[in-house]
C-alpha cells in the first residue's frame, strides 16, 4: 500500500470536486448513488465506523478504514474528516487498487 499515492489521489479528488466529506454529506452520497467509494479513518468512533459499514453494505458501496481523522482531513487541505465518499468512479478505483497492494518493505 503507498498511503503518499492515496492522499495524493484524495487531493486531486478533492480539487476535481469529485470527494464530500464529513459524515452528512457522506451518509448523503451513499443514500443518493453518487458514491462509488467510501473511506473512514480509523480513529472514528466505532459508532461512525459501525453506521457506514451498515450503510455501504446495504447501498453496495466499497468502504475501506484508513488514515487517521486528521491525516484524511490535511490530504484534502480541510480540518478533520472522519469520513468520505469518492464521486468519481476512476479515482475511487485507484485509490481501492492502492490500498489493496501490499506494503513494499524496501
Amino acid at each position: 500500500m503507498n498511503q503518499n499515492k492515496i492522499y495524493s489521489l484524495l487531493g486531486l479528488a478533492t480539487k476535481s470536486r469529485n470527494v464530500v466529506s464529513g459524515e452528512f454529506a457522506t451518509e448523503k452520497a451513499v443514500k443518493s448513488g453518487k458514491a462509488a467509494a467510501v473511506l473512514v479513518g480509523t480513529d472514528a468512533s466505532d459508532n461512525t465506523k459501525k453506521m457506514f459499514h451498515n450503510m455501504c453494505e446495504f447501498y453496495n458501496v466499497p468502504i475501506r478504514e484508513f488514515g487517521t481523522k486528521e491525516e484524511l482531513g490535511h490530504a484534502m487541505g480541510k480540518e478533520k474528516r472522519a469520513s468520505l465518499a469518492v464521486t468519481d468512479n476512476g479515482f475511487a478505483k485507484s485509490i481501492l487498487k492502492n490500498l489493496e497492494e501490499p506494503i513494499n518493505n524496501m
